[in-house]
């Protein structure tokens, strides 16, 4: 929010300068983002337009003659603004000077006549957006005075960037009593006198039907309302320096004392009340048209402000096209209310309504301030459009809270907390300052915060406070002490850094994504399980619970091709939500996802892309690390793999994991071209592995034999691995597919696979004979079993 220095002056004596300003706040909590000056160096002066003439060459052109004052002059311009008339005050800029943009005023001849400067609108000296005519000031502008002291230019806005917490601030009222607790000064009272009712103005009944919601509603009518008077320059002065725009009289004022007392307003035509007000949740099949020109199909657990029949504001949030004030609104009816934050945090979020109103409802407004802010507003509207003003209605309801619950505080936490000890008195007073009450009894203190600060609600929380009352620069830096000790480390933990390891070793890069994804990604990963929902997601392509670990490594791999990096390999490890028979299942997963090419390019070597054997062999590589050795791979299907490039890993009878190639269709709902591969494992189906233990290293020699078996295509190769494993036995150490071939000379619908075997034995060397003995065995297995045959 941005604050004017000048405005807080009128809240709390501000005697530091303007650095060291910003950085009390700052280390106070309330971080000055940045820090702009008004226009303090503005050329304009004020002038009195003292006679209006017609340019003798141009229709829409008039000659002024200008009267200074004591500056003595009474130079004549050439105006073509139409709200040019005699006796009219604006700004005038002088011969000589130069504009906000960088325009430097000369003597010009304009259709022939001389003009000596020139008459300002407030989008030419940067004061607003409003080009269409001149600045009209104040009657208590004096002519030759300076348009910086007429308008109080020389003033400085703060931009400070509140925590959520915070909502307190976030009000010219709420940061003086933040500079005065920091000055050593009483806490800032608003002084808002009561206007008296007069006699024979209406008032709405009005109904608190959502009570949970709303628990107090306060609303006051004012007769006989001049809209068509314009907002008086100083007011709107203020909310452009705040950054609100300026739109018409009435609804100014609600936007001023929200601005300077923290409590939204909002005014509607007395006439589309029907002389009822009832906060209720929304009807079935209910809409609503909002100022900005939205229509709503509201749900059931919308709140609205609604007349005897239809909503007139969704409330909180935006009032309604329909009852809003118009140039034909003659009574008003000024509404203030507390609404819960939840409840309004939920609509606002629904609909993407992010307005100056439930900004702040959402983080809480003072549930007693709303009284205050109507008599506010109604002396503003009095004094700026007139009227006449009814009673004040102000309905509570039985769960209304103002007073905020005690704490209970001791003292000491502050020195075991902070490592200093201020004492009693200095605590007590930094709490007095920020409008706290402190009933001290012994060693522990009853606190009761402020209507206001609805942030506070332990002990671990006033000793925030003091800290920042006393300030953190005052706490000393002293290293931490303690008895340590190493604990034993978990396998599982071992067990995920040696998988880490492994990954990086061969090129991936861990990353960390979001649980939540888009609903299409879910269904493209879930084979038909049902999403898991979020009740109030935080965007619209995160609004449910992943099925699986590769939506976002995926979405991670996208956001890497759009900034040029098309080579990319990614991991990792963590959590993905499943519901089954209404009961959520979650389940450790560790996920990679391959893209691009399987090396960076080389002279040496032709440019590749990774394909299915390439991730193939990580996985080996990486669950043969993690102790399964025994590893079978089965063709499998799954709707977001190439069907015939997708594959189950199976280790002692169980699926652990699983790999494959992305089908086009899935690339596409991920918005990704090309090609990609990803595997993923089941943490939790790896169990835990036997430790690793040593084997002796033979000292006889191993015997290598090739062999070239013809199989019928259906066939797999795991099943020619599986025989050629059980007829030679333990003599058999390693067994290897090199080469499958198909074409000349091989029969249509076979194929040859060509295997080399490693012999070796623990005991003795291998002979010729034993070796030829083995083959033979293999072979005619691989007859017998798999109608196999020996290519020759």
């Amino acid at each position: 929010m941005k604050y004017s220095i000048e405005w807080l002056r009128d809240w709390v004596e501000v005697s530091w300068d303007t650095a060291t300003l910003a950085e009390r706040l700052t280390m106070a909590g309330l971080e000055v983002d940045a820090v702009e000056q008004v226009a303090a160096g503005c050329p304009a002066l004020v002038a009195r337009i003292a006679a209006v003439r017609p340019h003798p060459q141009a229709d829409h052109l008039r000659l002024c003659t200008l009267d200074l004052g004591a500056h003595g002059q009474a130079p004549e311009v050439v105006c073509g603004a139409p709200n040019a008339r005699v006796g009219l005050l604006a700004p005038f800029v002088p011969v000589g000077s130069v504009l906000p943009d960088g325009r430097r005023i000369e003597a010009a001849e304009i259709r022939g006549v001389r003009s000596l400067g020139m008459l300002c609108s407030a989008a030419e000296l940067a004061l607003g957006d409003d080009a269409g005519g001149l600045l009209e000031l104040d009657d208590t502008a004096v002519p030759g005075a300076t348009l910086v002291a007429a308008l109080k230019l020389d003033d400085t806005i703060l931009d400070i960037g509140l925590t959520p917490n915070r909502g307190d601030c976030l009000s010219i009222l709420g940061l003086a009593r933040e500079l005065a607790a920091l000055g050593e000064q009483p806490v800032p009272t608003p002084s808002v006198p009561v206007i008296e009712p007069a006699a024979g103005t209406t008032l709405p009944s009005v109904t608190l039907a959502a009570p949970e919601a709303c628990s107090r509603y306060v609303g006051r009518v004012i007769s006989a309302v001049d809209i068509s008077r314009p907002t008086p320059l100083w007011l709107k002065e203020r909310l452009r320096r705040c950054g609100v725009r300026s739109i018409s009289a009435v609804v100014d004022i609600t936007n001023y004392v929200m601005l300077e007392l923290g409590q939204p307003m909002h005014a509607f035509d007395l006439a589309t009340t029907a002389g009822t007000i009832n906060v209720r949740w929304a009807r079935d099949g209910e809409s609503l048209e909002l100022l900005d020109g939205t229509v709503l199909e509201l749900p059931t657990d919308a709140l609205v402000i609604a007349n005897a029949e239809v909503p007139l504001a969704l409330a909180g949030v935006m009032g309604g096209l329909a009852s809003g004030v118009s140039s034909g609104t003659q009574d008003i009816l000024l509404e203030s209310a507390y609404f819960e934050p939840i409840a309004l945090s939920r609509t606002a979020r629904r609909y993407g309504l992010h307005t100056d109103a439930s900004h702040r409802f959402e983080r809480g407004v003072d549930p007693d301030g709303q009284r205050r802010a109507i008599e506010r507003a109604t002396a503003l509207v009095l004094a700026c459009c007139g009227g006449t003003a009814g009673p004040v209605n102000d309905v509570i309801a039985s769960t209304h809270q103002s007073a905020r619950p005690v704490i209970a505080f001791r003292p000491r936490r502050v020195a075991a907390v902070l490592g200093i000890d201020p004492g009693p008195a200095v605590i007590a007073a930094c709490l007095e300052r920020l409008g706290l009450r402190c009933a001290v009894q012994g060693e522990c203190w009853e606190v009761a915060p402020p209507s206001w600060r609805g942030d506070l609600g332990r002990e671990i929380d006033l000793v925030e406070e003091v800290a920042r009352m006393v300030g953190y620069a005052s706490i000393p830096e002293t290293m931490p002490r303690g008895a340590l000790r190493i604990g034993a480390r978990s396998s599982g933990g071992a067990r995920l850094d040696r998988a880490r390891d492994t990954l990086v070793a061969h090129g991936y890069f861990e990353a960390v994504t979001f649980s939540f994804i888009a609903e299409p990604a879910h269904q493209a990963f879930s084979q038909g399980t049902p999403a898991v929902a979020l009740t109030n997601p935080i965007a619209s392509d995160m609004s449910v619970m992943r099925p699986s670990l590769l939506p976002g490594l995926l979405a991670a791999v996208r956001f890497n091709r759009n900034r040029q990096q098309h080579d990319v390999r990614l991991f990792e490890h963590g959590l993905i939500f499943i519901q089954q028979d209404n009961e959520l299942i979650q389940k450790n997963m560790l996920a990679g996802v391959v893209s691009g090419r399987i090396v960076p390019p080389q002279w040496s070597l032709a440019a590749a892309e990774a394909d299915f054997f390439d991730v193939k062999q990580d996985l080996e590589l990486l669950l043969s690390a993690l102790g399964c050795g025994e590893l079978r791979f089965e063709a499998a299907a799954h709707p977001a793999f190439h069907p015939r490039q997708y594959a189950r890993v199976m280790h002692r009878g169980q699926c652990v994991a699983t790999i494959g190639s992305l089908h086009p269709k899935t690339l596409r709902i991920m918005d990704l071209s090309g090609s990609a591969l990803a595997f993923e494992i089941d943490w939790d189906a790896l169990g835990e592995q036997p430790a690793a233990s040593f084997r002796p290293l033979s000292r006889f020699p191993s015997v290598r034999r090739d062999l070239a078996l013809i199989v019928a295509e259906s066939v797999a190769a795991q099943a020619v691995l599986d025989c050629i494993e059980q007829a030679c036995g333990e003599a058999l150490r390693d067994l290897q597919l090199f080469d499958v071939y198909r074409g000349q000379g091989i029969d249509s619908g076979k194929k040859s696979l060509a295997l080399g075997l490693i012999f070796q034995s623990a005991s003795s060397t291998l002979t010729d004979t034993e070796i030829d003995e083995m083959v033979a065995g293999v072979v005619e297995a691989v007859g017998r079993d798999l109608n196999g045959v020996l290519r020759t």
